[in-house]
């Protein structure tokens, strides 16, 4: 049986050139199949509210929904670092009530770490964070938070200097691992530069960052939406499952007994 992923493997692979994988999962059965495949860390996004259960705004999800849906992935992880992200509220309460939350995510959910959107906004709830023994995975760049604002447009590169610095702030403050988004090759390969800690990136993100981060879901082609739009994904599970759901209706209807 692998050994369980600490931080410490992740600063090694950072400094020895190996890329760090990371999926965003909601749910036991997902959790479990992404620990076998051997990944260093499991996510559980606060995504979940706009993508399994169909809310309007990212915003909506609640700290006791993110508890409840952490607390599954936990059952299915049993290797990998399981990061939760915060919802928007806690954070931009104040180093306090980030606290509060990050606590009761790591002894109700069993979390290793919390991720924090729009964390270079916040270095002073990032350092509380860190100081009550609790790592922060720090979410900066054109975050689904401050997305609502600013857009998805990529980083201008013209801020490369502005966001290596909010780098450098976010490892000063006591940030474990930083999440970089929208950043693309130029500002992304200079944050990676600049710190000592992994940098990792989900949208707008590349192989010059040490590793990435991805929806389970996205990246298996999971969304009704792919039905009518496919991407170039892994895998096409909308297809593959409407297919045999239709199967089962077709037995169904025709008197046959189904499959078990």
């Amino acid at each position: 049986m692998d050994t369980t992923v600490t931080l410490s493997d992740l600063r090694a692979m950072k400094r020895d050139g190996h890329k760090i994988v990371g999926v965003v999962v909601w749910d036991v059965q997902m959790a479990r199949i992404v620990d076998r495949v051997g990944v260093e860390i499991v996510s559980v996004g606060d995504t979940v509210g706009v993508n399994l259960w169909g809310q309007a705004n990212p915003l909506e999800v609640t700290l006791d929904q993110m508890v409840v849906v952490a607390q599954a992935v936990r059952r299915g992880v049993r290797r990998a670092l399981l990061s939760c992200d915060f919802p928007f509220g806690p954070l931009q309460r104040g180093p306090s009530a980030a606290v509060r939350a990050a606590i009761r995510l790591v002894k109700e959910a069993g979390v290793d770490l919390v991720k924090l959107d729009a964390a270079a906004e916040h270095p002073n709830a990032v350092a509380a964070v860190d100081r009550a023994g609790i790592p922060v995975f720090a979410q900066f760049g054109i975050t689904p938070q401050t997305a609502l604002r600013y857009g998805d447009a990529q980083i201008p590169e013209s801020m490369v200097e502005d966001v290596v610095a909010q780098a450098r702030r976010l490892e000063q403050a006591g940030a474990a691992l930083l999440n970089l988004t929208n950043a693309g090759p130029v500002i992304g390969a200079e944050v990676v530069r600049a710190v000592s800690i992994p940098v990792l990136g989900g949208l707008g993100g590349g192989p010059w960052l040490d590793g990435r981060m991805r929806l389970a879901t996205a990246a298996i082609g999971y969304a009704a939406s792919n039905l009518d739009d496919p991407r170039p994904v892994y895998a096409n599970v909308a297809q593959v499952s409407f297919d045999a759901l239709g199967a089962y209706a077709d037995d169904v209807r025709a008197g046959r007994q189904i499959r078990s």
